[in-house]
């Protein structure tokens, strides 16, 4: 029995001790993050010999005269009078094709011939209907000399003339259908009777894609082929209703080609549209492009434009001020001194966004409330965020 109390009073004895051990090591742990969280700054604290080594010049938010714009994105695109597809008028079987896609042709080129044998038929009715009409344009003369001498009756005269006119406009017409054949209505006259017309090009510029063979028969009105006169190319951009207000025309735009490896090109609003497109409520803006370089643009190509509407007093700071971090842009405020002792500087990251950059400056709105009189670092904000990241080690 005092074998067992005496093993009961040890354990009590070691349990107490095991707890106030333990009491222990937590009140040291307690104490040291305290003294932690005493160590470790709201900020980034420089004295300012620091300040002055690194670099680090402070200073208000300025108001500058900015060029304002407005982003928006479009493709390239040339305008209607500037694409022709090339179509026949007549059907008939291709016998040649004088073109290959990606050639440079003027307005009037040859570009293919088709072969047609009611072209035959066409030229025949021309022929016997100028020939009756020398006949009948002889007998209106004498008619009315007859008529003027009033030596003939007015029946015949009018009758005359009736023919006249009606055999004439029917030659006119014969002639105007082999004009646009592409057919000389005055080699036909002199005996040369031709089995196929040409097709030529309605504008000049570059033989886009052929969708006609040799040989192929085509029906009247078939596009074979179509040509684009890419030095009136333009840009097609899409305003949202927001942005729509500041857009006007002869605007500067700057224009970045997407999938061109970002290549900077220059032009000028010149149209807008007057209503929206589908739901998007985004009106189409026309913008005509500066291409001295004669770079190689092609209607369809992707662009993101940036138009500059203007000078705008805006807040602003040297670009140096701002660091991008996670994605996001920051400046460091300067913290007053609660204190007032003024050995130090203390300072803190404040989120901003950021607009258009001229001449060294950029443009910020932050997204936190700061005091009007607010200093912050114009120059060394990157030592500052190094700082932030992993120098309170090296500190």
């Amino acid at each position: 029995m005092n074998i067992q109390k005496y093993k009961l009073i040890i354990a009590a004895f070691l349990v107490g001790v095991a707890l106030v051990s333990c009491s222990g090591d937590t009140g040291e742990k307690e104490a040291d993050s305290t003294e932690a969280k005493k160590e470790k700054p709201d900020g980034l604290v420089l004295t300012p010999e620091q300040m002055q080594t690194v670099g680090i010049v402070t200073g208000p938010i300025a108001q500058k005269n900015l060029d304002s714009v407005i982003k928006a994105n479009g493709q390239l695109a040339v305008p209607p009078q500037n694409k022709a597809d090339v179509s026949i008028l007549s059907g008939g079987i291709i016998n040649h094709i004088n073109v290959i896609e990606g050639q440079q042709v003027k307005r009037g080129r040859l570009l293919a011939t088709i072969k047609n044998q009611d072209l035959i038929k066409i030229q025949q009715d021309y022929l016997a209907a100028k020939n009756n009409f020398t006949y009948i344009q002889a007998e209106y003369n004498r008619q009315k000399q007859l008529q003027e001498a009033g030596a003939g009756t007015g029946k015949s005269f009018q009758s005359a003339e009736a023919t006249y006119h009606a055999e004439r406009s029917r030659l006119t017409a014969y002639e105007s259908q082999l004009s646009q054949l592409g057919i000389s209505p005055g080699k036909i006259a002199n005996g040369k009777i031709v089995s196929q017309f040409p097709v030529l090009s309605p504008i000049g510029g570059t033989v886009g894609q052929i969708t006609a063979n040799t040989g192929a028969f085509v029906q009247p009105g078939t596009s074979i082929m179509e040509v684009v006169d890419n030095s009136k190319i333009h840009c097609d951009l899409t305003v949202f209703e927001k942005d729509l207000m500041h857009v006007k025309i002869g605007q500067k735009v700057s224009f970045q080609l997407t999938n061109q490896e970002n290549q900077l090109i220059t032009g000028t609003i010149n149209g807008i549209n007057k209503s929206f497109e589908n739901e998007s409520k985004g009106v189409t803006v026309h913008a005509v492009i500066n291409n001295k370089e004669q770079k190689n643009l092609i209607p369809g190509m992707y662009v993101t434009a940036l138009i500059s509407t203007g000078s705008r007093l805006t807040t602003a700071v040297p670009v140096d001020a701002v660091v991008r971090s996670e994605g996001k842009q920051f400046i460091f405020i300067v913290v007053p001194d609660a204190a007032g002792k003024g050995d130090t500087v203390r300072f803190k990251k404040a989120e901003v966004a950021t607009g258009v950059t001229e001449l060294g400056f950029i443009q910020i709105k932050p997204l936190m409330d700061l005091p009007a009189s607010v200093k912050v670092a114009l120059k060394g904000a990157f030592y500052l965020q190094s700082k932030a990241t992993g120098g309170a080690e090296e500190e």
